[in-house]
This record gives C-alpha cells, structure tokens and sequence, in this order.
C-alpha cells in the first residue's frame, strides 16, 4: 500500500520535509503515524494530541485506510 504523508506547521518545520510517500501493510492512520515516529528526528509524531487527516477530511487515528490514500499530521490548534 502506498501513502501520501503530509506535514503542517511546526511538524514540516521539526521533520524538514513538506511530505512523504511511505509503502507498507498500514490498516490505520495510527500505522503510519507508528512507522515515521520510529525515523530520526521524528518525536513530534509521538505526542499525544496530534491531528490527523485522511484525504483531506479530519479523521482519527484508527481510522482506516486505502492504498493511494493521503494523510495529514498537524499540530492541535489553540485560539484566544
């Protein structure tokens, strides 16, 4: 399966990278988040309040995915 990864805000500007194309047996969001959180430099995908995406709709992390699907990771957002 291949996926689309794309990175907002402060996560683009930790991981140096807009995107990544990642392959492998991902069921879920959280698959993909598990897979680029183990790479170097990476500890920002492992916080607990992360966001995610899945083609461009907000999503949990268990939620499932398809081959050729894209995923978004982005900080939470606080206003005031």
């Amino acid at each position: 399966m291949k996926i689309n990864v794309k990175f907002f805000a402060r996560y683009r500007e930790a991981l140096g990278v807009d995107s990544v194309k990642v392959e492998g047996d991902f069921s879920t969001v959280d698959d993909v988040r598990v897979l680029l959180a183990q790479r170097d430099g990476a500890e920002v995908l492992k916080e607990q309040n992360l966001m995610c995406a899945r083609n461009e709709d907000l999503c949990q992390l268990d939620e499932p995915l398809a081959d050729g699907d894209e995923v978004a990771f982005f900080p939470t957002v606080t206003g005031g």
